[in-house]
């Protein structure tokens, strides 16, 4: 079964419509700051992502440090390649969005 991986925790924002792309998995609490220390969020996001696959999405929503950190470790754990959800307002849901940092002409898709 594939993995959302939710960057941060959020109040502010419905996210059960991305459980249409697998099970939820939340990176990082609500509120998490890593701006002065950042070498334990680098562990704990590592740690959370070690199984991410062709399979797994990242929902891109908290903290923009964060987030970096976690397309950079996903993209390291599955050979440049990675899958994030993005969200359409006019559609009010969301699609996924696939990532090949090595890709050399045409997206050749993974699933």
């Amino acid at each position: 079964m594939s993995t959302v991986y939710v960057i941060q925790e959020t109040i502010n924002h419905d996210i059960t419509s991305a459980l249409d792309f697998g099970k939820i998995e939340v990176l990082l609490p609500s509120g998490s700051q890593i701006a002065f220390s950042p070498g334990p969020t680098v562990r704990r996001i590592s740690r959370k992502l070690r199984k991410f696959s062709d399979e797994d999405f990242l929902l891109l929503i908290g903290d923009p440090a964060a987030i970096g950190i976690a397309c950079a470790i996903a993209s390291e754990l599955n050979n440049g390649r990675l899958k994030m959800l993005k969200w359409s307002r006019k559609e009010n849901r969301y699609y996924p969005v696939l990532i090949d940092l090595h890709e050399k002409g045409e997206l050749d898709e993974f699933i």
